[in-house]
């Protein structure tokens, strides 16, 4: 067990200056879309108000008042959120291949490491899964403060609303899908997300044990488990079954543990008996 926390916290650290700038660049881009954005919407707002020569309560009657959603729906807000997303699913292949193309080729010295190979595959996928599970515990941070900032910047008069970080969450479709609001939501999202990563892992193995054939092999097997998971959905869509919106859930969540389960058996099966140093 200290192996393996030992190897999560090394690959952690790996990543940790990359991971720190993101962090940063939210951080700087979320808070400066907050005071751009809110500069030019109280200037076009007063703008219409002179040229139209509206009262503040005119103003609001004909054109509405400002609220955060404004911020939360520019480039400044989700720009990062997607960069992050991005660098993520990038970090799932380059935690593989950087071993082998690196200058040392460190991916040697890994695998003769006293420990079960179960333990590297698996230290990865931790390592990934928390880091995404850091990210958006920084965003659920910083939200209420961003919130914060946007209130105290425009009048009370422009006000449509005073949000709470439940209520910006509730109405943005990028928050609300990587801010799960329930229980079931956040099984679904990141359960799928778990699923996905430990697919690509077993993708991955398949191109390193058989190379080019291993190519072929990853997108074959990518293609079965995405049509095993999807299979409710397809026989649904077809008017072969129907299930109620309870039953679909708990099927999908079902079907994602055994595409989850059956991906890291045979990820980690490559990984020991057909992965060689």
């Amino acid at each position: 067990m200290m192996r393996y926390l030992k190897l999560v916290n090394f690959e952690i650290n790996r990543f940790s200056k990359i991971y720190l700038s993101l962090l940063l660049i939210t951080l700087v881009s979320q808070f400066a879309g907050v005071i751009i954005v809110t500069n030019s919407l109280l200037n076009d707002a007063r703008k219409i108000m002179s040229e139209e020569k509206l009262s503040e309560a005119a103003y609001i009657t004909n054109y509405g008042g400002i609220d955060f959603t404004h911020i939360a729906n520019t480039l400044l807000f989700q720009g990062p959120i997607a960069l992050s997303a991005v660098a993520l699913i990038f970090y799932i292949f380059l935690i593989w291949y950087r071993d082998w193309f690196g200058k040392n080729t460190f991916i040697y010295r890994l695998l003769m490491l006293p420990t079960s190979r179960l333990s590297i595959y698996l230290s990865k996928a931790t390592a990934i899964f928390l880091m995404v599970l850091g990210l958006i515990a920084w965003q659920i941070i910083i939200l209420p403060m961003e919130n914060a900032l946007f209130d105290s910047r425009v009048p009370e008069a422009f006000l449509n609303m005073e949000m709470s970080s439940a209520g910006i969450i509730k109405f943005n479709p990028v928050l609300n899908l990587i801010i799960p609001t329930t229980f079931t939501q956040f099984l679904l999202s990141y359960g799928i997300g778990l699923m996905v990563m430990a697919i690509l892992f077993t993708a991955i193995m398949f191109e390193r044990s058989f190379r080019i054939k291993g190519i072929i092999l990853g997108l074959v097997y990518c293609g079965i488990a995405a049509a095993l998971f999807l299979t409710p959905v397809f026989a649904m869509a077809s008017d072969v079954f129907y299930f109620y919106p309870g039953e679909l859930v708990g099927t999908l969540i079902a079907l994602g543990i055994i595409v989850t389960g059956i991906s890291i058996w045979l990820g980690s099966w490559l990984l020991k008996n057909r992965v060689t140093v």
